[in-house]
C-alpha cells in the first residue's frame, strides 16, 4: 500500500466529498481522481451519490467524479489496519 493511498483510507473512515479530499490531499486532480478509481476498482471505497450508494462505470466517474461522495469499504478498513 503506498503512503497515498494509505493517506486516502485514512481520511475516508467518514464520508467525504471530491471537494474536502482534494483540500485535505493537495494532490493534483487528475492524479487524485486517478487514485479514487483505483480504489473503486479494488473496492477499497464505495462511491456515494445523493446518499445511494453507486455501481458506477469508468464513463460515470469520469464525467461525476467531483460530485461523489465516498468512503471507506470494510475491505479498505481492513486494508488500512493491517499495516
Amino acid at each position: 500500500m503506498t503512503d497515498l493511498v494509505y493517506e486516502l483510507l485514512d481520511e475516508l473512515y467518514f464520508i467525504n466529498n471530491f471537494e474536502k479530499l482534494n483540500e485535505v490531499i493537495k494532490l493534483e486532480e487528475s492524479l487524485l481522481k486517478k487514485e479514487l478509481w483505483h480504489l473503486i476498482e479494488l473496492e477499497w471505497i464505495i462511491c456515494f451519490d445523493q446518499d445511494v450508494e453507486m455501481n458506477i462505470s469508468l464513463l460515470d466517474f469520469d464525467s461525476n467524479f467531483k460530485k461523489y461522495h465516498y468512503i471507506a469499504s470494510k475491505k479498505g478498513l481492513l486494508a488500512h489496519n493491517t499495516l
